[in-house]
């Protein structure tokens, strides 16, 4: 699994299930790894953020910045580990960490309110002026019992998403 060009074997395929903790299938992690090695141009083992940037749907996202930050330099067991977070088996909690990851840029494991509002401008852009953006999640921070001066913690995330439902899904092809 080294080189991106050499063939999976069994071994590596189950190691790479145990290490996203079985949400693809064997079929879907050659798939998946199919796809890795088309985008390490370079078969150097792991994938660049220019790479990442290769994938129309990718470099369309508001927060393609910001998740180029998670993904530059991965490699193929998390790549997959990665991208387990957007399957439909993967549980509330896993999908929660990674949106919490995307808010906590600086790494410190918390979430401030500017934290917050970069994201808001990422996702809104012109539609909403700085003051708008402020505003309106002064009012939700309020709403859920924090101050503008609060940092949310992991935990904090997991409240608030918890019992959201959310949806997080994207399909793995199987060739």
């Amino acid at each position: 699994m080294g080189s991106a060009s050499s063939l999976l074997t069994q071994y590596d395929i189950e190691e790479v299930q145990e290490h996203c903790n079985k949400i693809f299938s064997q079929q879907e992690i050659v798939s998946l790894y199919q796809r890795f090695c088309q985008l390490d141009r370079n078969a150097k083992g792991f994938i660049s953020a220019d790479e990442f940037l290769s994938v129309p749907e990718f470099a369309m996202n508001p927060l393609s910045q910001r998740l180029l930050k998670m993904v530059d330099g991965l490699n193929f067991k998390d790549f997959v580990a990665f991208l387990s977070a957007f399957s439909a088996k993967a549980s509330m909690h896993q999908k929660i960490e990674l949106i919490f990851k995307v808010y906590d840029s600086d790494c410190n494991g918390k979430v401030s309110f500017n934290d917050i509002l970069e994201v808001l401008q990422d996702l809104s852009g012109s539609f909403m002026s700085d003051e708008q953006r402020e505003q309106v999640l002064s009012q939700v921070l309020q709403e859920a019992g924090y101050s503008r001066g609060s940092y949310l913690l992991l935990d904090d995330f997991v409240k608030v998403f918890g019992k959201s439902g959310l949806k997080m899904e994207v399909e793995v092809p199987v060739d």
